[in-house]
């Protein structure tokens, strides 16, 4: 069975990334099987995030009964890619006789030996059975010694215990470490297998040298990114095998034609609804209202100016699904955040953060939306000194924090290091202390980033 294909959005995940991923994921799940042609296998398509849940997508998933997808670090192949799963074992007091006959009926030149819990004890193979044997021919030199009593006691050791030829030392792996790690550890070791545990050392696959002789690429379908610094590491080592996003094309290569869905749209779960009407899926109520808290928090409920009449007829058709009022439901979503006031200072600075290059070096802009901007403006201090903290562990040349107030439809500006970046963008005077307010600024994407872009 092929391994699933993974669908994920960008790093710093918002409620659009997390949501598109799931959405999109159910959906490609959905026509492969209404496509099935019967004897093939069916792809499996699983969402992935590569941070941790907003706090309203953690509050959309829980009132709606939907699974959290998986955190991954990267898309490198995986030892869990090429093992083969569920290894023949043999317990250590089995005779030498019995695993021979266990390795000519399975046709494999190795078996796992447990003990009597089933947990790992060691590897016996065929070659190793034979090196028995054959440094039992030795004693022929001996004086006395005569073929017949070699062969004698040759016949007498296939009553011995496997645990009297096995190997201890074998490379022992972990289903989801990363390949090329453990190719290099394999090559370096004199046998040529290695076995895989799981975490109560029980035996789930092996892994041979002629399993990693064609190294595999883990197949990947990115939502709501394009661009190599904000996909997950690894993305030269893995398979995109299509692209769905509403933000500008960047620099993801693929070596295959793909399928590239972009367009200028307020959130990439917009793009999944109009797949899923495109195909003619049904959409069931918890699936509508993932989307439904994407397209509302990633145009701030309409009102960002990249907000369009598309997003709009998405969202009726999505709340009719859901059976809430569009304006109810995504003040819900926004409520799900909780307050302002104790938000832990990492989640409120750079839960929902971007990195933008520059040439002359690379820039953060992060966004907080809110209904209380007085609540966070109190946090001011605590916030850029946040901010400073991540110029100075990742050296950014300067960290733009859009503080956007939902209901008065605005952002506030607070800037640290190179702040005349933003300064010339802009035409404004953002000295510090206190920010600047900038009315009707809302979008990150269509109206700051593009800015800062191009000044």
């Amino acid at each position: 069975m092929a391994a699933p294909i993974i669908v994920v959005g960008h790093r710093n995940p918002d409620n659009d990334a997390i949501s598109a991923a799931i959405g999109y994921a159910w959906l490609k799940n959905e026509l492969a099987k209404r496509d099935a042609v019967p004897g093939e296998d069916v792809p499996t398509y699983v969402p992935a995030r590569l941070g941790p849940l907003p706090r309203e997508t953690a509050g959309v998933l829980d009132k709606w009964g939907i699974d959290v997808p998986m955190v991954i670090n990267n898309l490198f192949a995986r030892v869990s890619d090429v093992m083969t799963c569920d290894p023949i074992s043999i317990g250590a007091k089995a005779k030498i006789i019995e695993a021979g006959r266990v390795l000519r009926k399975h046709n494999v030149q190795a078996l796992v030996v447990t003990n009597e819990d089933g947990t790992y004890k060691g590897l016996i193979s065929t070659r190793m059975i034979a090196n028995r044997y054959i440094s039992a021919t030795d004693v022929l030199e001996t004086e006395g010694a005569t073929e017949m009593s070699v062969a004698a006691d040759l016949i007498a050791s296939l009553d011995q215990t496997v645990d009297t030829v096995m190997e201890h030392g074998i490379l022992t792996l972990n289903k989801d470490g990363r390949l090329d790690e453990a190719v290099s550890d394999l090559m370096h070791q004199p046998f040529r297998e290695a076995v895989v545990l799981d975490e109560d050392n029980m035996p789930i696959g092996i892994v041979t040298r002629s399993d990693i002789a064609v190294h595999p690429h883990r197949k990947v379908i990115l939502v709501d990114h394009n661009e190599v610094s904000q996909a997950a590491a690894g993305i030269e080592d893995a398979e995109v095998v299509e692209i769905i996003d509403h933000h500008r094309i960047a620099d993801v290569s693929t070596i295959y034609p793909i399928k590239f869905i972009n367009m200028p749209v307020g959130s990439s779960a917009t793009i999944v609804t109009l797949e899923a009407q495109r195909y003619g899926v049904t959409i069931p109520r918890e699936i509508a209202a993932v989307l439904l808290s994407a397209v509302m928090t990633d145009t701030v409920v309409l009102k960002s100016p990249t907000a369009t009449p598309i997003d709009a007829q998405v969202v009726d058709f999505l709340a009719e699904i859901v059976g809430m009022e569009p304006l109810d439901f995504g003040m819900e979503v926004f409520s799900f955040r909780g307050g302002d006031d104790d938000m832990p200072i990492d989640k409120l600075v750079s839960a929902d953060s971007k990195e933008f290059d520059l040439g002359e070096g690379t820039v953060l802009i992060a966004q907080h939306e809110t209904t209380n901007l007085d609540s966070c403006m109190g946090r001011e201090k605590e916030m850029r000194a946040y901010m400073r903290e991540l110029i100075e562990k990742n050296g950014y040349i300067c960290v733009l924090l859009m503080v956007t107030d939902i209901i008065a439809e605005g952002s506030q500006f607070l800037c640290e290091g190179n702040r005349r970046i933003v300064n010339r963008a802009f035409g404004i005077e953002c000295t510090g202390e206190g920010g600047t307010w900038m009315p009707g600024v809302l979008s990150r994407k269509k109206q700051v980033a593009s800015r800062i872009l191009e000044a």
